[in-house]
């Protein structure tokens, strides 16, 4: 996309102005580069040239660029209107680079990271065998120096005029990937407009952490193609950034100006900073039932599910030092009854995932009341992946009548999707603490509930099955769920007594729904005496505490005499 430069006058030196290519208004140069390239009328993001880029987001003097004479050669004696030597000889021209990718090391708010930049100006940012050859050296660097990767993109695609040596980047980019994924090395994409074809088919889709800018132009095939292919109206904002995030695919669309400060954040969410010295509180955590108050289980129920209680979101925020949720499950969806991100706690880095419900009627039915569907649980199980390549605890927070009941959820894999999210959770060799907040519903909340430690607040439940079920199933009808709610034994002390739960923690007079920041404080005091035990262990001896603690559950007993 060209600026179209003008005068006031058409005199030289005159104020020069220029039109927005989406609003057209027209904008005062200067004023248009104080806002970073962004229409000041419309928010409309115009491309920067990543010189321009790594200036915006790297610290002053920080970038120390490395390759920058390698450059592109005709290894197929291309051509087709003009030689491609021509053509590699008028993009070095224009931008004064060797080749699409500019890479080096840099530092954001001090911290280090390795950054690779697609410059569309040169061949619309097209990947051919330099180009992929310099952004593998930049993973490599990265995997070699345990830094993180930065890789920021706007291209076209795979370059025509390299046939099958382009086709082959995707294959080396992704491997470099999978070896930085392998060694737990953060790798986070920002794609910008446009971003197409091999990109998105490899490389630009395969960080951690996958950002896009405002309307940013992002897939595989392009819209013209797909529209003369297929002949069919194509969804409003079809490929926009704000799509691939609606759809599971992004975790962030960020503003350019919050782009600095964005991956601030989520570089130091991933850093290991000094634990802090903040005392914590022994015997926070009651695990002796018999010092628990007995409630009656249909008050308990009824608490549980209270609206006013915190949220995982509004735990999120009390709870923690810093927070940034990601978004996707990256096949398709983004539930919002799961959410998740990472975090830190007293210096330390965590993945936080949760059931999210809601305090309004329009919030609870946004978030079908915290019951997940399918891809919920394929964003769970994201989120897990997350935690033991990064070698984070994941904490997780339970609050849930239980998985969606609907005819999608059942044909896109409700039972498969809870299935594979218990033996992900069971096999993770970090440490894993769960937190029942609210109500603890089925095989829904069980797969975000398998722990190293499973604690529960006092006003919430754990159970096979609703009372109304039990009760519909049992007697026929839900009049009986009192009944059943006591039978079922789901509440805090029986709890720890059959040995699902190992311990409770205390709700501030009146519950949790009267003081959301006096309960998040025993929560965080809770997590933090569970985490610094838990950090004493191995991940072999993680694994095997684990194992043994959900083996021993219903373990049958020879009776006496037998």
């Amino acid at each position: 996309m060209t600026i179209t430069e003008s005068t006031s006058s058409g005199t030289e030196g005159e104020v020069r102005w220029t039109h927005c290519p989406s609003c057209e208004s027209m904008i005062y140069l200067r004023r248009l580069w104080r806002h970073g390239n962004v229409c000041p009328e419309c928010s409309h993001h115009l491309r920067l040239t990543i010189s321009d880029r790594f200036a915006m987001l790297l610290d002053a003097d920080s970038y120390q660029p490395f390759d920058t004479e390698l450059t592109a050669r005709d290894v197929l004696s291309f051509s087709d209107t003009r030689p491609y030597e021509e053509r590699l000889a008028k993009a070095r021209e224009n931008t004064g680079a060797a080749e699409a990718v500019r890479w080096g090391l840099g530092r954001i708010q001090g911290d280090p990271l390795v950054v690779a930049g697609l410059d569309f100006a040169f061949l619309g940012g097209s990947i051919g065998g330099v180009t992929g050859e310099l952004l593998a050296r930049a993973a490599r660097t990265a995997h070699d120096q345990g830094t993180p990767l930065l890789l920021i993109t706007a291209s076209g695609g795979a370059r025509m005029q390299e046939g099958v040596v382009a086709l082959a980047q995707l294959a080396k980019t992704s491997q470099e990937i999978g070896r930085l994924r392998e060694a737990g090395v953060l790798v986070l994409n920002l794609n910008t407009d446009p971003t197409y074809g091999g990109a998105t088919a490899s490389f630009a889709t395969l960080g951690d952490v996958v950002l896009a800018e405002p309307g940013a132009r992002i897939g595989f095939a392009g819209k013209n193609v797909i529209q003369q292919t297929i002949r069919t109206e194509l969804p409003p904002n079809f490929q926009t950034a704000e799509f691939l995030e609606r759809n599971g695919m992004c975790d962030l669309v960020v503003p350019r100006e919050e782009l600095r400060s964005t991956l601030a954040r989520l570089l130091a969410s991933h850093r290991n900073d000094p634990e802090s010295d903040e005392p914590v509180p022994s015997g926070g955590i009651v695990t002796d039932p018999e010092r628990l108050p007995n409630r009656e289980p249909a008050e308990v129920v009824a608490a549980a599910r209270d609206i006013g209680r915190p949220t995982t979101l509004d735990y999120c925020g009390l709870v923690f030092d810093e927070f940034v949720e990601l978004h996707g499950d990256r096949l398709g969806a983004d539930d919002p009854a799961v959410i998740g991100g990472v975090a830190k706690l007293a210096g330390r880095p965590v993945v936080v995932l949760g059931h999210q419900k809601g305090h309004t009627t329009t919030e609870l039915i946004e978030r079908d009341f915290g019951m997940p569907q399918p891809s919920g649980y394929h964003k769970a199980r994201r989120m897990m992946d997350h935690a033991q390549r990064h070698g984070m605890p994941l904490v997780t927070f339970v609050d849930t009548p239980g998985a969606y009941p609907g005819v999608e959820a059942e044909r896109e894999g409700q039972g498969t999707a809870i299935a594979e999210a218990i033996l992900r959770m069971s096999r993770l060799s970090v440490p894993t603490v769960v937190l029942v907040t609210g109500e603890g519903g089925s095989g829904g909340a069980l797969a975000l509930g398998v722990g190293n430690r499973m604690l529960m607040l006092e006003r919430t439940y754990f159970s096979v099955i609703s009372p109304e079920g039990c009760s519909t199933i049992l007697f026929g009808s839900a009049e009986h769920a009192a009944t059943a709610a006591e039978s079922l034994r789901i509440t805090a002390p029986d709890l720890v007594r059959l040995g699902v739960m190992d311990g409770v923690v205390a709700e501030p007079p009146g519950g949790a729904q009267a003081d959301h920041v006096g309960t998040a404080s025993n929560v965080r005091a809770a997590l933090l005496e569970t985490l610094r035990e838990l950090a004493e262990y191995t991940p072999d001896e993680l694994l095997e505490q684990r194992r043994a603690r959900i083996a021993a559950i219903g373990e049958p007993r020879t009776q006496p005499g037998v």
